[in-house]
């Protein structure tokens, strides 16, 4: 049995065995803390599963928003080192390349741009990377790589394409998370000064 991560754009979680026995997903793409222990317990109890059957772990590393990412993967890993079991990391775009020939998956990353990857057969050639809506079709061959927009990502989809790739023998076990530009914060440069 694996369950299924995903908060790159909105929030999904699923159970996985023998196909899909539960997912539960949202477009909401703000409030991931609010749905990810409610969604792991829903997909659990729909299944019929409890976490002593998990065997793995599968987490979407983005490309996303900062804060959703971070929610989705440290939720997996809370579950993985609970049970101490594996836990894979793999780009949230591949979901939407399974089952594709030639693609170019899109998603909305905020602030006005757009993260792409391109693909062949499920295998990444390029990407992923930072465009906006004007330059997506300069940057990318879009005739020779159809736009898919990733409007959400199947958690689902997610665990299929972790287990091509783990079929593959590609290794997974990264969870750095795809951050595809600085962080709006930046660190103090000190206290302020008073004056009174």
């Amino acid at each position: 049995m694996i369950l299924a991560i995903d908060t790159s754009v909105g929030t999904s979680v699923a159970v996985i065995g023998d196909g899909i026995i539960a997912e539960a997903s949202t477009v909401d793409t703000r409030s991931h803390a609010e749905y990810i222990g409610v969604f792991i317990d829903r997909v659990l109890t729909e299944a019929g599963v409890t976490p002593a059957e998990v065997t793995r772990v599968v987490t979407g590393i983005g490309p996303g928003a900062f804060t959703g990412l971070r929610v989705g993967i440290a939720a997996g890993i809370a579950f993985a080192v609970g049970r101490g079991i594996p836990i894979s990391g793999l780009p949230s775009h591949d979901a939407i390349s399974v089952g594709r020939g030639a693609c170019t998956v899109v998603s909305d990353v905020r602030r006005r741009e757009l993260a792409w990857t391109t693909y062949r057969d499920g295998v990444s050639l390029n990407g992923p990377r930072l465009a906006t809506e004007s330059s997506l079709a300069i940057d990318v061959d879009l005739d020779t790589f159809p736009e898919v927009r990733a409007v959400q990502i199947s958690a689902a989809l997610l665990a299929t394409a972790a287990q091509n790739r783990l079929d593959r023998g590609d290794d997974l076990s990264s969870l750095r998370p795809l951050y595809l530009r600085a962080p709006d914060a930046t660190p103090s440069k000190g206290p302020k000064r008073v004056s009174g």
